[in-house]
Order: C-alpha cells, then structure tokens, then sequence
C-alpha cells in the first residue's frame, strides 16, 4: 500500500492540472462515502461506553485512568485544544500551538491542557491509523518540494468532517464520538473532580474546522459534565446552529488579513443577519457571542495565529499577540 500512495504522488508530479483533477474526484467520492466511517464507528460502540444510557445525565460517560499533573493548585479547568483541518494527528501541533498550550498552563495554574484530540475522527484516531490510505495520507504528510501542495487531500478529507458535524442527518453521531473523546482525554490529564471548589471550567480553543466540532460536541458535554463551557475560536469557521444552545459563550478572534473565516458567513445560512431565530443569532442578541480584533494575522503560515514570526519591526510574535488577546478574555479565574 505505501508503494501505491508514493506512486500516486509521482504521478501528480507531472502538473498541477492532475493534482486539481484529482482533487475534485476525491472532493466528489468523500461526499458520498465520508460518514460512512462514523456510521461504523458507531455500531461498535456500547451504550455504557457513550454514556448515553438513561440516568446520565451530568455524569461521566466512563471513569478512566489518569496521568497526575504536577500543579500545586486545586484544578477546576480545562483547556481543550481542537486543531484545523490541516493537521494529520492530534499530536502534530505547530511550536507556536505548543508555546501557546504551554503559556496557558503556565499562566493559568488552576488549568490544565487537553492536547490530543483529534478533531477530524469520531474515534480519535490519528489518519496514520486509518489502515486502507494511511499509505497515501503519511506520503502526502512528509512530502516535501513541489509534492507538498499535496496536503490538500488531507485538508479535503477532514473538510468532509467538518461537513459532516455540520449535517443534521449525521452530526449528532459524529459530535457524540468527539465529545465522548474530549472527556476520555480530560480524565487522561487529570481526573475529572465530582465535585470542584469553585466549579468546574471548560474551554475548547479551535481553529479552522475545529471550531466546529467543538461546538458539535458541546451539547453532550453539557449532559455529562456540571460546567461551565466556553469556547474561544481563533479564525475558527462554524454553521451557526450547533452548540450555541449548550455553551456560555463564544469568543471569536478575527484577524485583519483572514479572509478564510469570512467563508462559513455567506456560506451558511444561521450566520445571515436575516435569519434572526438562528441559534448563533439569538446568542448574538443575547451577548453570548463577542468578536475580538486580534491585529495584523493572517488564517495560518508564519503570520497567522500561531506564527513565530516577529510582526512587522516589533519583537512580539503573532502567536505572543495571539496569547495576549485570549489572556485578555474575561473567561480567567481572578485567582489567576
């Protein structure tokens, strides 16, 4: 299998024209075929496993080990990082993601950080271990030179989850395998406190299609956890409907030169001013949904949000500005 996904790279070596072509048939074949797998993951689970049993409600889907953290303080908090459609793995965050994961955690000393979910698999499941085209989706990760445009099939691929959280038809299933998987990773880190001090906290930060997912996975984290969830999107993309009846707030962090967060605007109609009873409009109204201006970013790449790059003269970072603007945010325990 990995000779064939390293010839089909060679063959798209010959021009740009095939790597389109190519790209529009799997655009086309991914629609039809994409929540197959959600539907399969779904058979396999059980009921206790979901936590969808009757009598659950505000209670854990499961109990699972944990990992200490070395923290003095009491924990109350969770960051939950849900990355873009770019990534291959939940474990392959950029050094300016990490800086900014890593920052938080050190700043915020009653939180800890959730960094491994894979926002684009209902099982969390990394691409390299989906067996059938793993071959194809490691090649196209490592590819360097001319082959790296090739990335866009992974972009294609993990656009069609975002598709599918957004589909009323398959979405509930797909949210519940995300949400299911946010709180397996949550207990991983640290265990999930029955009863905390001051309350218990929640905040997903996506980017890209993670936005989405993460809002899709509020309403059952609402069921199984007594929190408060928060969710901070940096040039997030979302359809407006799911998860604005379950979270407290939304924060989305807008830079100037993010054309790409202007997509999900016109595309869907609950972000339209006219569609007035959308659930994203009635948070609106509500003041449960608050846009921030973080400056000069761009969507990704050395200049976006988690950029490493200085900006302009100055020796601040995009990622340090990006930082700034989410510890800026009225969302920090004053204990902080």
């Amino acid at each position: 299998m990995r000779k064939i996904g390293e010839q089909i790279l060679q063959w798209l070596q010959s021009g740009t024209l095939k790597l389109l072509l190519l790209a529009g048939i799997i655009l086309l074949v991914w629609g039809t075929v994409a929540p197959v797998g959600t539907l399969v993951w779904w058979l396999s689970q059980s009921s206790e496993s979901l936590g969808i049993k009757k009598n659950l409600t505000k209670k854990l889907p499961r109990d699972n080990r944990s990992l200490q953290v070395d923290k003095s303080e009491n924990i109350d908090c969770y960051i939950v990082f849900l990355p873009g459609v770019g990534d291959f793995s939940a474990n392959e965050l950029t050094p300016g993601e990490e800086f900014f994961l890593d920052k938080l955690e050190q700043i915020h000393r009653n939180c800890v950080t959730v960094r491994d979910v894979f926002p684009y698999s209902a099982a969390n499941e990394s691409l390299g271990g989906q067996r059938l085209l793993a071959p194809l989706w490691s090649a196209s990760e490592k590819a360097d030179g001319w082959l790296s445009n090739t990335d866009v099939l992974i972009k294609i691929r993990n656009l069609w989850r975002f598709a599918i959280s957004a589909d009323n038809r398959y979405g509930q299933i797909y949210n519940l395998g995300i949400a299911n998987a946010i709180v397996d990773r949550m207990n991983a880190v640290y265990p999930v406190p029955k009863y905390p001090k001051q309350g218990l906290k929640v905040i997903l930060v996506g980017t890209s299609g993670g936005v989405q997912v993460a809002l899709g996975a509020t309403t059952y984290l609402d069921r199984w956890l007594d929190a408060q969830l928060i969710v901070v999107s940096i040039g997030g993309d979302f359809d407006g409907e799911k998860g604005f009846d379950a979270v407290e707030h939304v924060y989305q962090l807008v830079g100037r030169r993010d054309w790409i967060e202007d997509i999900s605007q016109i595309v869907f109609a609950s972000r339209w001013a006219i569609t007035v009873g959308s659930p994203f409009n009635q948070a609106r109204r509500q003041g449960r949904y608050t846009v921030v201006k973080t400056g000069p970013h761009a969507h990704s790449g050395s200049q976006g949000y988690f950029g490493t790059t200085t900006i302009g003269q100055s020796q601040t970072t995009y990622v340090e500005l990006t930082l700034k603007k989410v510890n800026q945010l009225p969302i920090w325990s004053v204990m902080n």
